[in-house]
């Protein structure tokens, strides 16, 4: 299976690559700064560019079985604008124009999921996003719709809190209210659950939270 990357040179896109490389998948990665990914191999196809370069997305997408995205916002306070919206809306018209269904990527528990039931998370996370880092809050909220919006047979797994422990490799996943997830989780156990949404169909259509 071909898939490529977007957001590969972050914190846990570069966890997504190694594991995609380590699983046997042939990877093709959009990246602004090749050295910044810091990774070779002859399963890896690297492509310079930016997230904005409609040619770009369009060379990286040409050929794939299916896309992850491992993007995230700016936390910095003085961000302004939506690149990672306007980035995601290029990314799915790329991935329709050339028929690749398949989108694997990360999204927050700001937003809810139609299957959940009413929990905290919906009530306390988008007021202390929305103090905290507004911007940001709106370009999650811009680059989920983007995808939710479109036909992409999708996956968005929704995270609260990111650690650089060690993978635990347990994973809880599902809908806020229903099952039981936490917040905390090591983004090692992000990545591969990320991954394994390649072939495993329960999320499909669906952005279910994930936790330790």
């Amino acid at each position: 299976m071909r898939v490529t990357v977007f957001g590969g040179t972050g914190a846990i896109g570069r966890l997504v690559v190694q594991r995609l490389l380590d699983d046997g998948y042939q990877v093709t990665a959009l990246v602004r700064t090749p050295a910044k990914l810091a990774l070779t191999h002859p399963r890896l196809t690297v492509i310079t560019g930016q997230l904005s370069d409609a040619a770009a997305v369009g060379e990286a997408v040409a050929g794939a079985d299916a896309v992850i995205s491992a993007l995230g916002p700016s936390l910095k306070r003085s961000a302004t604008g939506t690149p990672l919206t306007e980035g995601t809306r290029i990314v799915v018209e790329a991935m329709e124009a050339r028929k690749v269904t398949r989108f694997v990527g990360l999204a927050t528990p700001s937003l809810a999921d139609p299957r959940d039931k009413p929990h905290w998370k919906h009530r306390v996370l988008p007021v202390m996003a929305g103090l905290l880092f507004p911007n940001a809050l709106a370009d999650l909220k811009g680059m989920t719709r983007a995808v939710t919006d479109s036909g992409l047979d999708y996956t968005l797994a929704r995270i609260t809190n990111p650690t650089n422990r060690p993978a635990a490799g347990r994973v809880r996943a599902g809908f806020l209210g229903h099952d039981r997830v936490g917040s905390a989780m090591s983004r090692a156990d992000i990545a591969a659950f990320l991954v394994s949404q390649l072939t495993d169909t329960r999320y499909r259509r669906a952005m279910p939270a994930i936790s330790n």
